[in-house]
């Protein structure tokens, strides 16, 4: 077996391995909404006891305990070590692409797929190791396994040498910032998506209110989820900024020219400009809730059509970073 079809075979195993965690992510989101709901309605009661109790000495209940240990979250368990197994085959599987067409591993669609999931995981897990985020593994690691599946199918090519234009260290800085950027915009959109849906369910929406639905209340409250996403959305966007510099350096440096409305270039600034009005609209017109949300799932877009619409349907002096 040659190098890159080990490569193929351990992002096949990738994302076998993440859509096990979704799952089991998604059952523990389940059993924790379940077990909230059970304790919701024993402290009903409990209250109620009490405050029928005529003269009892009885100590009121205690917000947010019954009594009762917290249970192991077994599935939860399983979910992250199958997302660090998929995690860590995938950074092999980058590796030996890499080593298979003797450069650095993210010069088409297929290898930005590959090293853009791997980062969104790489965030997921960070914010782990920080807080309990779990309530996004299922969302994370679904969205990761999509684009796995999607790349080998659609998008997979021969791991083969770059024309001579991509035969430069700014493959490694300009593409790899690009990346990593992508990488922390997809978990900010999950947490924008989130949002969303939490604060129109908080608002009474008929239906996100239904019994599917009660798993929202195991994710934190809007504010929250929008405090974290705006952090990440900060970091990638000064990210991106570096990957328009630098795709501008490398432009004089192959063309002669430092922009030429390619549209790759286009598109690239349009993400620019809208994570830059989202950026400055919450930190110095008061923008926030809903609005900040839409705001990031709308630069989201972007930068999803800026990787497939663009490169698959325009021609330009990008289109070597497609399928060709």
């Amino acid at each position: 077996m040659e190098i890159a079809e080990l490569s193929d075979l351990l992002v096949w195993a990738a994302a076998t391995a993440l859509a096990v965690a979704m799952i089991a992510f998604a059952v523990d989101l389940g059993r924790r909404t379940d077990e909230r709901v059970e304790v919701k309605a024993q402290e009903r009661v409990a209250a109620g006891s009490v405050t029928t109790t005529a003269g009892a000495d009885a100590p009121a209940p205690v917000a947010g305990t019954d009594g009762v240990a917290e249970p192991r979250r077994r599935a939860a368990g399983i979910a992250m070590s199958t997302t660090w197994l998929g995690t860590a085959m995938l950074l092999v599987a980058i590796v030996l692409r890499g080593l298979a067409a003797g450069r650095a591993p993210w010069a088409n669609m297929y290898e930005f797929t590959m090293v853009g999931s791997f980062i969104a995981l790489v965030v997921f897990l960070l914010l782990n190791l920080r807080r309990d985020v779990r309530f996004l593994g299922a969302f994370v690691t679904g969205l990761v396994t999509l684009f796995l599946v999607v790349g080998l199918n659609s998008f997979h090519v021969a791991a083969t040498g770059v024309q001579p234009a991509l035969q430069n260290y700014w493959l490694v800085l300009h593409v790899g910032v690009a990346i990593a950027a992508t990488g922390i915009f997809t978990v900010s959109f999950v947490m924008s998506a989130l949002q969303l849906l939490r604060d129109s369910r908080d608002a009474g929406s008929p239906f996100l209110t239904r019994p599917g639905f009660h798993w929202l209340d195991r994710t934190p409250a809007p504010a929250a989820l929008e405090s974290m996403s705006f952090r990440l959305n900060a970091v990638g966007f000064v990210l991106w900024t570096f990957t328009l510099i630098g795709g501008a350096i490398w432009a004089e440096d192959a063309w002669g020219r430092y922009w030429g409305w390619d549209p790759k270039e286009v598109w690239s600034f349009v993400i620019w400009v809208v994570y830059a009005a989202y950026l400055h609209a919450r930190t110095t017109r008061g923008w926030s809730g809903r609005r900040a949300a839409w705001f990031v799932v709308v630069g989201y877009a972007c930068v999803l059509f800026n990787f497939t619409g663009v490169n698959l349907i325009f021609n330009g002096k990008h289109s070597y970073s497609g399928l060709s």
